[in-house]
């Protein structure tokens, strides 16, 4: 048996760039929880004790939760036709994910702001709808709830195309060709084989567009205004208007636990549900 050699030094100089991203990652957490644990007198819960106890804050932290959640099954939905239609069309299939992933080439901000051209009071839905007499009275689309989901769907939807096409992506062939020879239908194959074994990429999209919305800033500004903030946007705030960087790190560990909270009982809704499937 040959010894097990040690690394050269070169090799070990390769280990640096990772070893440096990883010391400032935990230096930035450590500074993180300093600043949210503190005030101008010391170690201090009172600006959890404000984030929690007031009301306004509290709607802030219900309407992240529920509208990413709302954000990540709108998104889920859409997207797994337009997954299960890039599987089955093989030979159009790279074209056609080149157009689902055009969006990903234009900047976060220039796409937000398109949504300010389509969903304002003038906008082209509203005036189309004027034009043709279903309304009378602009709908209001943007400053709201309805707005930040819109935008937040547009914005992370080829996550979940490429997340279900993936785990379609990974089905045999051969499993539908047998379900066939058995005598089942194409509803009966899908709904048995093809639904199931594709779930995992599913969920998989679903966790993370719900953590990718529930820390989003750009779009919950841009479309929800000041009037429907999200957790992100209220950390904006006090970081670059209030200048509260102990108020804000306090927000963003307790945005922290809420995703880490909430991607455990995703896992537990996940194994309970595909568990059974496998």
């Amino acid at each position: 048996m040959t010894e097990t050699q040690a690394p050269s030094p070169a090799k070990a100089l390769l280990l640096l760039p990772v070893l440096v991203l990883l010391g400032l990652f935990f230096a930035s957490v450590f500074q993180l929880f300093s600043h949210g644990f503190a005030d101008a007198d010391g170690w201090s819960l009172r600006y959890f004790r404000q984030i929690l106890h007031r009301s306004d804050y509290q709607v802030i932290f219900a309407r992240t939760i529920l509208s990413s959640l709302t954000v990540a099954l709108v998104s889920v939905a859409l997207s797994y036709p337009i997954a299960l239609l890039l599987w089955r069309l093989e030979r159009w299939r790279n074209t056609l994910l080149i157009v689902v992933l055009v969006p990903w080439l234009v900047s976060l901000v220039v796409r937000t702001y398109g949504w300010l051209v389509l969903l304002g009071p003038k906008g082209v839905i509203n005036g189309m709808l004027a034009w043709t007499g279903i309304i009378q009275q602009p709908l209001a689309l943007m400053f709201n709830d309805l707005g930040i989901v819109i935008g937040l769907t547009h914005v992370l939807i080829p996550f979940a195309v490429i997340s279900i096409l993936s785990s379609l992506l990974a089905i045999e062939s051969n499993l539908e060709e047998a379900s066939g020879v058995l005598g089942a239908s194409r509803f009966q194959t899908f709904r048995r084989i093809v639904l199931p074994l594709s779930l995992p990429g599913a969920f998989t999209a679903l966790i993370v567009i719900f953590l990718a919305s529930i820390g989003a800033i750009v779009t919950p500004i841009v479309l929800g205004g000041m009037s429907h903030q999200f957790v992100g946007s209220q950390i904006y705030q006090e970081v670059m208007y209030t200048f509260n960087l102990n108020k804000a790190a306090a927000w963003s560990i307790c945005l922290l636990a809420i995703s880490f909270l909430s991607l455990l009982l995703l896992k537990a809704i996940e194994r309970r549900l595909i568990g059974p499937l496998e």
